[in-house]
């Protein structure tokens, strides 16, 4: 299936921003089931100042916002190829090790729900089918509705409100399959939706590591493991590990930012 992309993120600041610096994650990670045939990254009132690859191979771009500007514009475009591999990304590898993915983070805290969440599945020796079940108890104990979370909220914390986003799905599946000595990380990306090209925000899921197969996808929300619409940005611990941009901004004045999103469907010809 080819793809493209086009993601635009605008910010206005109230009076001249002084200093910023933005760590973008806006490059998809090539691998099974996933080629970039070509991608782009315009700035206007930014600059790029390096890239690298991040402890989680993630491509980083850090930019900084020219002196004095009132309005960023970050926009990330291009086309990619995917295909179906049934959720499997396949093999670890990276810089770190999988143990890392078996400790907790600030979002991903166990408490007293969590544990109560594991303790009522029934795990056995087949891996992957305790991640199954585990990702259908999640969407149980929460359901999809947004305007009740937000991007500092904890596992523990979705769970006591019952409901919450993608991004709260995937860490109470992280949380949930590292009390069960499975490693787990957070994924950001995009996806293909069925109904609409323009969207209001990126998606997020989880993947966990089974013997024998390496990495594998869970999508909580849409309850399915990631096929040929699903496009994978970066990976982490949680969050705050992959989201797609984060930064720091210096002056005293008011920043409003607007999202735009479009991913659509290109037709291949024969």
């Amino acid at each position: 299936m080819r793809l493209s992309i086009d993601h635009t993120t605008h910010y206005r600041f109230s009076g001249p921003a002084t200093y910023g610096l933005q760590r973008l994650r806006l490059t998809p990670k090539s691998g099974p089931g996933l080629s970039i045939l070509d991608w782009q990254l315009h700035l206007s009132g930014a600059r790029v100042q390096v890239e690298y690859d991040d402890e989680n191979a993630n491509r980083v771009t850090l930019i900084s916002l020219e002196p004095g500007v009132h309005d960023v514009t970050i926009r990330s475009e291009g086309t990619v190829e995917t295909a179906d591999q049934a959720g499997i990304v396949g093999r670890h590898a990276g810089f770190l090790p999988l143990w890392h993915f078996l400790q907790p983070t600030p979002l991903t805290q166990p408490g007293p729900r969590l544990r109560a969440l594991v303790s009522s599945l029934d795990a056995d020796d087949d891996r992957l089918a305790t991640l199954h079940r585990l990702s259908t108890a999640v969407l149980a104990a929460m359901a999809y509705e947004a305007g009740h979370t937000d991007s500092a909220t904890g596992a523990e914390g979705a769970l006591a409100a019952g409901r919450g986003v993608c991004q709260d799905h995937a860490h109470v599946f992280i949380a949930a399959a590292r009390a069960l000595k499975i490693p787990a990380r957070y994924v950001s990306g995009y996806l293909l939706m069925n109904d609409r090209v323009q969207q209001e925000a990126g998606h997020a899921w989880a993947e966990a590591h089974v013997d024998g197969l390496g990495w594998v996808g869970f999508d909580v929300a849409n309850a399915i493991c990631p096929d040929a619409r699903y496009v994978r940005l970066a990976t982490g611990r949680d969050y705050r590990e992959a989201a797609p941009t984060t930064g720091v901004r210096h002056g005293d004045h008011d920043e409003a930012m607007h999202v735009t999103l479009a991913v659509g469907q290109q037709q291949v010809e024969q």
